[in-house]
């Protein structure tokens, strides 16, 4: 019985998405849950899993090609898989719904730990993974019926199937061809553009969706906020030490790196407690006060930026932030977002410092009236005690709204947020 393909709805205002990659061809089978294709919208990156189990029959939106939500954008005939495991239940499957309702990637709580794994499977039993587990599967020569699974109905993560390469009941002798990511909200080199290929003087290339909507939402802003900047020293030789200190520690205990990102995000949250004009918007001849702190961490990708949230990120110990920071670079990486872990920020934060910026001024996050820019952490001379000494260094630059903060509010939040920094004294476990 043919299966219709919709286009999800990823969020309640959002009415169109943009189909930017068919991970299946015409006549190729697909499984249950199982990516079929990958898809943007103004508010997020996804991919999107087959409804059901059969041969894709017909492809009916092209690649870059925008739609309308619930639009039919193929056809999947579960002719024939009556013979697969669990086919039976799959050709009773619906169309498919919502990515943010249904889809078998929906995150976990951020400040939770992951679920108990499941045992490994029986032979025969289908594996739910991401083409990259597959590939590091590949890349190890793992068997991922092997390898228990902690996502939902026991999909197997990236998390998983390091922890079981860890364990060592990888291949023998297989040396890891790739590190897990860190927690930094911006990768390391590496994602770079395409080398350009000319075939005369110029080159025309259409703007991908995201990097048309990361146009828009640019030029919306410059053009809603009057931009400010600020730029403050900060000495990190506490967070420094203890980082040197406790980085083997704390990822043996909790299963990710500590990294500086955490810092930030946590003396930003005080930062904002002790001024809460910063965690507000306007509207109209209104300034909107935000009781929950949901802070922005701007993450880098080959196609753009995409900014996902620590939600209630005031109510999180360091490990909770350490947690999420993880959790959301990663499933933004590898386009497992939903609409809700971008939706709701009140303050962003951003690191081009990773590629070794000193410091940039970063435009606002709309509707947010401030953004933070991290610059490199690098050692430099300075002057202590009329000596001069060496010392882990970062510049931080603030842009922020002058239509409702002024600037002497602006420079106490960031003398707020050095403070913390250079005084750090909350534990990280």
């Amino acid at each position: 019985m043919p299966t219709n393909v919709i286009m999800p709805q990823m969020g309640e205002s959002v009415a169109e998405g943009t189909v930017t990659r068919w991970m299946k061809k015409v006549g190729e089978r697909v499984e249950r849950d199982e990516p079929l294709f990958e898809i943007t919208t103004d508010k997020v990156d996804a991919e999107i899993p087959s409804p059901a189990a059969g041969v894709l029959t017909q492809i009916l939106v092209k690649e870059n090609e925008t739609v309308a939500v619930n639009a039919v954008v193929a056809i999947i005939d579960g002719e024939g898989a009556a013979a697969q495991p669990g086919a039976a239940a799959a050709k009773a499957a619906p169309a498919a719904e919502p990515a943010t309702a249904k889809s078998p990637q929906a995150p976990t709580p951020l400040s939770e730990a992951s679920p108990p794994a499941r045992p490994a499977r029986p032979a025969g039993e289908k594996v739910r993974s991401s083409p990259l587990v597959r590939r590091i599967a590949r890349e190890h020569n793992v068997d991922l019926s092997q390898v228990a699974g902690t996502g939902l109905g026991g999909r197997v993560s990236k998390k998983d199937i390091y922890a079981y390469l860890e364990r060592g009941q990888g291949a023998a002798g297989a040396a890891p061809q790739a590190a897990p990511p860190s927690a930094a909200p911006i990768p390391a080199r590496g994602s770079a553009a395409k080398k350009m290929v000319f075939t005369g003087p110029t080159n025309v290339v259409p703007m991908t969706p995201m990097r048309k909507q990361i146009s828009e939402h640019m030029v919306a802003s410059r053009r809603t906020s009057a931009h400010v900047s600020t730029v403050f020293e900060v000495e990190l030789s506490r967070v420094h030490d203890l980082r040197a200190q406790q980085a083997a520690e704390f990822e043996r205990r909790n299963g990710l790196k500590l990294t500086y990102t955490p810092f930030f995000v946590r003396a930003a949250v005080e930062a904002i407690k002790e001024f809460p004009i910063l965690n507000s918007s306007v509207d109209g001849t209104n300034v909107v006060y935000k009781r929950d702190v949901n802070i922005g961490v701007a993450v880098a990708l080959e196609t753009g930026l995409i900014v996902p949230v620590i939600k209630h990120a005031d109510e999180k110990n360091f490990l909770g932030v350490a947690r999420a920071v993880q959790d959301l670079a990663e499933r933004a990486r590898t386009k497992r977002l939903s609409v809700e872990d971008v939706e709701g920020g009140t303050f962003t934060i951003t690191n081009p410092g990773i590629f070794g910026s000193l410091f940039g001024t970063p435009i606002i996050h709309q509707p947010q009236v401030a953004i933070l820019g991290v610059g490199t952490i690098e050692k430099r001379p300075v002057v202590r005690q009329d000596a001069i000494a060496i010392r882990p260094m970062v510049y931080l630059a603030l842009s922020f709204d002058h239509r409702i903060i002024d600037g002497a509010v602006a420079d106490q939040f960031m003398a707020a947020i050095k403070f913390h920094l250079e005084n750090w004294e909350e534990p990280v476990m």
